[in-house]
């Protein structure tokens, strides 16, 4: 019997209840857009042609351990204190491996939805992994186009025993292979502003670290949808790789949108809020959307690195004390991140939890 697709509860049951997800709508023969999934028109994405000239010069990790040390952590620091978003080559991981996890998120997700649904978070058998669609879709005006797995990092002997395959042994080589780029990367940053961290601290701030897929099944009307809403992310540093089809925007100053172009074998950084806050507005976390695509099903992983929950977040007092003001109070890294993933996505405006009265 066929769904009728056109009922808000039946259409959420399917999609979101029954773990059927965005692509169980596309294989069951959909050809147009449930109403459910229509953005109001201030979020929709008009047209792919946006502006491509930003952040698509990738930065040479490679060049931080030699003569050109200096003109690399610069490149890196103006980004960071103005796009909020640049992309790396040089970075340690593979090449190889980068084909492999783009590979393995499509295996995942050409599993059979009972194969799948199994890992909703309601009933999964780990808090380390979980498999769902949109961002809070019942909270959502508009369900975004896209499912995901999330897998949470503790140690290696639980991600190995938790996490399921063709997921596992690629996304744990990402995670651990990225780290030492990403501490590195911060001590870049922390530098430029007058900060030394000692290491418990530097482990304690990213002491979550957190790999996801993510999938976002062709779409018959991209122009009435999106993959992911406008938002920040909530921890330190996000390291993503994106396929070769693109689709990732990037907010400018002049309220422009720019598309971070695909590059075969870079990386994608971006700032997140914790560092934002850390540097007291010094760095920037990059509001950045998703748009979704007729010509292909798009695959990314972002490795998400964040705080401990129990680790307390404010302005560091060295940059306060040279600010003269401290513009986010200091509050548990627990709290901003209950708020910020209990409600939908809305530009930056998570941030607004941490602003000093």
């Amino acid at each position: 019997m066929a769904v009728n697709f056109e009922d808000q509860t039946t259409l959420f049951n399917f999609v979101v209840k029954q773990g059927n997800g965005v692509k169980g709508l596309i294989d069951s023969g959909l050809s147009c857009v449930p109403q459910r999934f229509v953005q109001p028109l201030s979020e929709r994405i008009a047209s792919p042609d946006a502006l491509t000239r930003e952040a698509s010069q990738p930065i040479d990790l490679s060049q931080l351990d030699g003569p050109n040390h200096k003109d690399v952590a610069k490149q890196i620091t103006e980004a960071a204190e103005t796009l909020g978003f640049f992309q790396v080559v040089n970075h340690g991981v593979s090449v190889e491996l980068l084909e492999l996890l783009k590979t393995s998120a499509h295996e995942f997700f050409a599993q059979a939805p009972d194969k799948k649904a199994i890992y909703l978070k309601e009933v999964s058998p780990s808090k380390l992994f979980k498999y769902g669609t949109s961002f809070v879709p019942e909270k959502e005006k508009a369900i975004e186009w896209k499912d995901y797995v999330s897998m949470l990092y503790t140690n290696d002997s639980e991600a190995l025993q938790h996490w399921p395959q063709p997921c596992r042994d690629v996304a744990l080589e990402f995670l651990k292979s990225s780290m030492e780029m990403v501490k590195r990367v911060v001590e870049v940053l922390m530098e430029n502003v007058g900060v030394r961290l000692e290491e418990e601290r530097m482990n304690g701030l990213m002491g979550t670290k957190m790999v996801n897929m993510n999938y976002y099944p062709t779409c018959p009307s991209p122009e009435l949808t999106i993959g992911v809403g406008r938002h920040s992310d909530m921890g330190m540093l996000t390291v993503l790789l994106q396929d070769g089809i693109g689709g990732l925007y990037v907010k400018l100053d002049n309220g422009q949108w720019a598309e971070i172009p695909p590059i075969d074998g870079a990386l994608v950084i971006n700032v997140g809020d914790t560092l934002q806050i850390l540097t007291n507005g010094r760095y920037k976390s990059a509001e950045h959307r998703v748009r979704t695509t007729n010509i292909g099903s798009r695959v990314s992983v972002p490795i998400f690195t964040a705080p401990n929950p129990s680790e307390k977040i404010g302005p560091l007092p060295e940059i306060v004390e040279r600010d003269g003001v401290a513009r986010y109070k200091e509050l548990l890294f627990q709290d901003y991140m209950n708020n910020f993933f209990g409600q939908p996505h809305e530009g930056k405006k998570s941030l607004d939890f941490a602003r000093a009265n």
